[in-house]
């Protein structure tokens, strides 16, 4: 007796063959090995070049493809760190799409890849006590909308009110978002490790969403302080003098934490500015022609820093705008690294600036 196979499963069958056949293989990338070197792949029959671009580069490097179709290349002695990093597919940029760790940005999608090395670095998931970070809505009356921000509390945090903590409000770059300084700053851990350290004080810090639109720079100063510090100030047991307040933030954050701090001295006792970008509306209005009275300024303000590394493009404007702070007699403390506009180098203005704040 013959037994027919119904044409619906034949018909089921092949389509699950043809899916196999064109479902990608799976494959691992990044492998971060012990030595150091890192070995990146992507999978891609019909693509004719693939290329590698990275932070721990000076130059972009080709992948090699093999007979099943997986490009790779492993890059050596990559200096540990946490880097952006990204593949050219024919010339068109993409993330890694085999990575999950995701820069946060608005405009580069590119993918991260962590190089821990043998010595537990500043911003590393280290053995202590761990803060938390925490969501949080808010009513922008200055924009007229509900907006949102992060919100750090240290290790053993007493939500009570017991304990007035000091407070740092942390402003990202332009087209980064409020969650950079989390997830490719380690903002959290690096003041965990600090703290643990006791060479930070615990402290919160606020990340706010700094991407106003249509520009990134008018109502921002408003709404940091008619909208988020009352609302962190109403909602967390903080203190609210000056001394127990700061204002920090990189590249147009940078700029916007001069902007904040310095139009609102009797509020912030430590400004820290990272690679500022100051080529703004509001920059020239607030420091053209800008005649501050320097006793009362420097009184006010216990800890005012510029940080930038010798490779940024911004570099030489940033010379600049300290230049102009030491001519109105303005105590700023210059911190001067190598390296260029990078969120490595941020990291470490941060950490720098934590064991500063609040002494």
């Amino acid at each position: 007796m013959k037994k027919y196979i119904p044409f619906g499963f034949l018909v089921l069958l092949s389509s699950l063959s043809l899916l196999a056949q064109q479902r990608p293989p799976a494959i691992s990338s990044p492998d971060v090995h012990a030595d150091n070197s890192v070995t990146f792949r992507y999978f891609s029959k019909k693509a004719q070049r693939v290329t590698l671009s990275g932070e721990f580069l000076k130059a972009p490097v080709s992948l090699m493809k093999d007979t099943s179709g997986i490009w790779s290349v492993t890059v050596p002695n990559i200096k540990p760190d946490i880097y952006p990093y990204s593949f050219f597919v024919d010339s068109v940029q993409i993330a890694d799409p085999n990575n999950t760790y995701i820069f946060a940005n608005e405009r580069f999608k590119r993918s991260i890849v962590d190089v821990p090395g043998n010595t537990p670095l500043v911003h590393s998931l280290q053995n202590v006590p761990h803060g938390k970070i925490h969501y949080q809505y808010y009513n922008a009356k200055t924009l007229g909308r509900t907006r949102d921000l992060l919100v750090y509390t240290p290790p053993n945090f007493d939500a009570s009110g017991k304990s007035k903590y000091p407070v740092l409000y942390l402003i990202h770059g332009g087209s980064d978002t409020q969650e950079t300084w989390t997830k490719v700053g380690r903002a959290n851990l690096i003041a965990d490790n600090l703290i643990a350290q006791g060479k930070a004080k615990p402290m919160i810090i606020v990340m706010p969403y700094g991407n106003v639109r249509p520009s990134p720079m008018p109502d921002f100063t408003k709404e940091i302080v008619n909208d988020i510090i009352p609302f962190i100030e109403a909602n967390y047991p903080v203190a609210t003098d000056s001394k127990n307040r700061a204002v920090a933030g990189f590249s147009v954050g940078g700029g916007q934490t001069l902007n904040i701090g310095f139009t609102n001295t009797d509020k912030f006792g430590y400004i820290c500015s990272y690679a500022p970008y100051t080529a703004t509306d509001e920059f020239k209005k607030n420091f053209t022609d800008w005649n501050p009275n320097a006793d009362l300024i420097n009184k006010q303000v216990k800890k005012f820093t510029i940080s930038v590394g010798t490779e940024d493009f911004l570099y030489e404007s940033v010379k600049q705008n300290i230049a102009m702070f030491q001519e109105k007699k303005i105590k700023v403390e210059p911190l001067i690294v190598s390296g260029g506009h990078t969120w490595m180098n941020c990291k470490l203005f941060l950490a720098h600036s934590l064991q500063e704040i609040f002494k």
